[in-house]
């Protein structure tokens, strides 16, 4: 589809499907006193470079509870697209296709807030956005944090069972007991903030392509597990209890 782009337009895009099976109803568990996607809410509508931000759910239930922490639910996410196997390329360009089709527009950039990171700072999600706009080459704009242990150290298996480092023509698996200052630093997306470009996606197809840059951050709490809502919630209290005694 031939997007009308609105230039300059930040649009968030925050996917909550209801079919978690990890932790069921994981995107509204409450953390902190408050759904988990409230998080995410929170941060977009603090950040002062968002225009609108847009909550991505399959759920009435869900988009209700969105709506109350200040999201706009203008759709319903078909089920095709909300399921355990669905792509965030898909959700993406059902997002883009429906203010296309509505609206008559799609944003220059979509901020990308996975619920699953839901400690951000508004402050850096804006300069996320500053610098993207930036960077004229970027098709798109990837959190990203440096890795504890270099990908260069790990290693694959070979189609007769030997173990080789990652990425080498070697099976030499001395090359891994180098000093780690020798290898090229490593970097793990983190879901903190992902942007976007549309007219890159129009031309490219592709969710992120291949001029991604990077956006550092430290280290970021992502919920996967019951387990780690308990130690992020743990946090939240010592933090809040901290504040109090201050």
């Amino acid at each position: 589809m031939r997007y009308n782009i609105l230039r300059d337009k930040v649009y968030a895009m925050i996917p909550a499907r209801s079919g978690s099976k990890g932790v069921p109803d994981k995107n509204i568990r409450l953390l902190g006193g408050k759904p988990l996607i409230a998080w995410s809410i929170e941060a977009a509508l603090n950040a002062k470079l968002i225009d609108r931000t847009i909550v991505s759910t399959d759920s009435e239930k869900y988009a209700e509870i969105a709506r109350q922490y200040g999201a706009e639910t203008p759709f319903l996410r078909p089920a095709a697209l909300a399921g355990d196997k669905s792509t965030d390329t898909e959700c993406f360009e059902h997002f883009l296709n429906w203010f296309q089709e509505h609206e008559g527009g799609v944003p220059e950039y979509v901020v990308h807030l996975r619920p699953t990171t839901p400690l951000r700072d508004p402050k850096k999600i804006d300069c996320a956005i500053s610098m993207i706009k930036n960077l004229p080459a970027a098709q798109c704009l990837l959190s990203v944090q440096e890795m504890q242990e270099t990908a260069y150290k790990c290693f694959e298996k070979t189609s007769d069972g030997r173990l080789k480092p990652m990425g080498s023509n070697t099976t030499d698996t001395d090359i891994a007991n180098l000093p780690r200052q020798m290898f090229p630093m490593t970097y793990t997306g983190n879901g903190y903030v992902d942007i976007i470009r549309t007219s890159a996606y129009e031309q490219t197809g592709k969710f992120h392509g291949e001029y991604s840059y990077p956006f550092e951050t430290e280290k970021v709490d992502e919920i996967d597990s019951l387990d780690d809502f308990l130690r992020i919630e743990a946090g939240i209290v010592s933090k809040n209890n901290k504040q109090r005694a201050e």
